[in-house]
């Protein structure tokens, strides 16, 4: 299938194919004796991750743990129609996010007012998963992938309260969900993502810092794609954060509303990424994922917390 890559030690990235775009959400299955997929994608990319496990020799009785980085819709939307689809699968997350799994009422309402008449075409609907079949992770945790190899979790707040880094231990493979930002790979941007209600400056740091102090070989963006200089990227990411607080900062201390804010960080960021400058529809994907009104409107609900 050609939305399959392989990426080596039994690792596959399945892009998802969310909302028909591609290179914009991956999930990635880890072919081990204990397989597992981390990361669903949306609800409406749920169908096209269980025919790529499929074309992989992984059927309904076989998958047997599905782990979610954090529980924002384009990164586990698709838990519910996932566990339908394989029935003997743990459904894993971090122990904050565990009963909008099993109960997705709250999560969905709040969705629905931040995106309103899309969340059908971007995400669909997160369906309940059984309370039994879900997992609730620590602060750390392990996932047996089979023969001795493990996925250990980490939490990682900052971008949201839900949120776990997961290091493999047979790899080094880090998958960082969003808290070191969204990465382009057609043009090696890389953006942060701050969006309310949970940003925080400096857990966001920490868990980078967090990140770089596990050693790992790679990192695994679930938007989008392996990345192998990964101290590097790590310090750009905390850097791309400081940057946008402090304009976000600075239009803050000058009284402007959220529209001028963004306006004034959109302009001021745009020279910093090629993608802005380069085709719509790659500038469209950014905008998506990462995309200013967010960014800025979950800084600035930090600051007035912060310092209001």
């Amino acid at each position: 299938m050609d939305n399959i890559t392989a990426l080596g030690g039994d690792v596959y990235e399945i892009d998802t194919k969310m909302a028909g775009y591609s290179g914009i959400t991956a999930g990635y299955l880890i072919l081990g004796d204990r397989p597992c997929l981390v990361e669903t994608g949306t609800s409406t990319s749920a169908p096209v991750v269980r025919d790529a496990l499929a074309s992989l020799g992984v059927g309904p009785e076989d998958l047997a743990t599905v782990v979610v980085t954090h529980i924002h819709l384009d990164h586990a939307g698709g838990v519910g129609d996932i566990a339908e689809f394989f029935p003997s699968a743990q459904i894993v997350v971090h122990e904050k996010g565990a009963r909008h799994l099993a109960d997705p009422s709250r999560l969905m309402a709040s969705a629905k007012m931040v995106w309103g008449d899309r969340l059908d075409t971007l995400f669909g609907e997160l369906s309940p998963t059984e309370a039994e079949r879900i997992v609730a992770l620590g602060d750390t945790g392990a996932i047996d992938l089979g023969n001795g190899r493990t996925l250990n979790s980490h939490y990682s707040p900052g971008h949201a309260k839900h949120h776990v880094g997961l290091i493999d231990s047979a790899t080094g493979d880090l998958y960082v969900g969003d808290a070191a930002g969204v990465y382009l790979p057609e043009t090696g941007d890389l953006r942060p993502a701050t969006p309310p209600p949970d940003f925080d400056l400096q857990t966001a740091l920490d868990s980078i810092a967090l990140f770089g102090a596990l050693g790992p070989q790679r990192l695994l963006f679930s938007h989008y794609g392996p990345v192998d200089a990964v101290q590097e990227t790590l310090e750009r990411s905390a850097e791309e954060l400081r940057i946008w607080v402090d304009l976000t900062r600075q239009a803050h201390s000058e009284g402007m509303d959220l529209d001028h804010a963004v306006a004034m960080v959109r302009d001021r960021t745009k020279e910093r990424y090629s993608a802005m400058k380069s085709d719509d529809a790659t500038a469209e994907q950014f905008e998506l994922l990462s995309g200013a009104p967010s960014n800025v409107a979950g800084i600035l609900h930090w600051l007035n917390r912060v310092s209001p």
